[in-house]
């Protein structure tokens, strides 16, 4: 296939810049695959298409304080660096801005005073020196001490390039179940969960279960390359625990349906679903980066419906719902979103595929 099939055109204005309030109130699209009816409610109607059994899988991972500001030593330009993700080796990978001018060897300053901290400048500053250039254009760094307990202090929440306009409450661009750090992007189809929608759906016999990927800014990468399977998926760490993986186990053996919160949690099943030896083994907990691509022709193992948003063009995002509910029919979904003048992307409405 070719990365342009998955272009389409959505006017700037349907790019939705702040989150609906409550959680809830934003649409829903429901597309049905076996027949290919299009239905519009509201997200709080999920209930009506859901059954006592079916069990929901989510992404519990909580985006971090990955956005950071600083300046270059010795000229001290100002620079923005954001997180994408930590190396085994305590080095992390992360997009500076503005990048070209920052050659290995450079050393950035970040705005914030840690006198207190062992291996601060002298300044009073955390360090980052940049030790490699990434394959993608990305810079590898050294910070002088930890960065992960000093985000609270040092760093803001990113918002998505497409965003402009300020977010007053970060924990907006959290889900209400978030509890793992380290995305620097929200799993945006679970924003539209409240707890109160959660204890409804558990009340009626409705399962929730959990796992973790870590979303990396691969997330907004367009796929430039013209075949869509030269792509090579970032590494994104994620994590099936066991007691999910025996819930989702017990759920496949009883026929129930295993429904997923999102297309990380799709990657993060589907990985699991990719190592069995057979369809009828059970799935195995794991905790491990993914490469995981998945794009129409894709042999789905694990996940019987989706809950997600609305993509951008030529994400992997994209491809993923087209590979799961059918290139023709989310073309004709995305069509019908506009006409009715849907929200788009992470602030934007959700779509529910059965």
């Amino acid at each position: 296939m070719r990365s342009d099939d998955f272009d389409y055109d959505l006017p700037p204005e349907f790019i939705a810049q702040t989150p609906v309030e409550p959680r809830d109130a934003s649409r829903l699209l429901v597309l049905h695959r076996s027949s290919g009816n299009i239905e519009h409610r509201l997200f709080r109607d999920i209930e009506a298409y859901l059954r006592p059994g079916d069990l929901l899988v989510a992404n519990e991972s909580r985006v971090i304080p990955a956005r950071l500001f600083g300046h270059k030593l010795p000229t001290g330009g100002k620079v923005e660096m954001l997180l994408i993700s930590k190396r085994p080796d305590g080095r992390w990978e992360v997009l500076l801005k503005p990048g070209r001018r920052v050659k290995p060897g450079a050393r950035v300053a970040l705005e914030a005073s840690t006198r207190s901290e062992e291996g601060a400048g002298a300044e009073g500053s955390v360090l980052a020196e940049v030790v490699d250039v990434t394959p993608a254009g990305g810079r590898v760094v050294q910070f002088s001490v930890p960065i992960e307990g000093l985000l609270e202090r040092l760093g803001v929440i990113p918002l998505p390039p497409y965003i402009h306009t300020a977010l007053e409450n970060p924990e907006r661009y959290q889900t209400v179940y978030a509890r793992v750090k380290g995305s620097v992007a929200a799993p945006t189809a679970g924003l539209h969960f409240t707890p109160e929608l959660v204890q409804r759906l558990q009340g009626m016999g409705v399962e929730f279960a959990f796992v973790t990927l870590h979303i990396s800014m691969d997330t907004f990468r367009p796929v430039q390359e013209e075949d869509v399977a030269s792509h090579q998926m970032y590494s994104e760490w994620c994590e099936l625990p066991a007691r999910t993986a025996q819930a989702i186990n017990q759920a496949r053996a009883e026929k129930r349906r295993v429904i997923a919160v999102g297309t990380t949690s799709v990657r993060v099943l589907e990985t699991a679903g990719a190592r069995l030896a057979g369809d009828a083994q059970p799935l195995q907990p794991f905790a491990d980066p993914t490469t995981l691509f998945i794009y129409p022709g894709f042999r789905f193992r694990v996940v019987d419906g989706l809950i997600t948003n609305f993509h951008l063009p030529r994400s992997t995002l994209l491809m993923l719902v087209a590979a799961f509910a059918g290139k023709a029919q989310v073309d004709r979904a995305y069509r019908v979103a506009v006409e009715q003048h849907y929200r788009f992307y992470s602030f934007g409405d959700a779509m529910l595929i059965p």
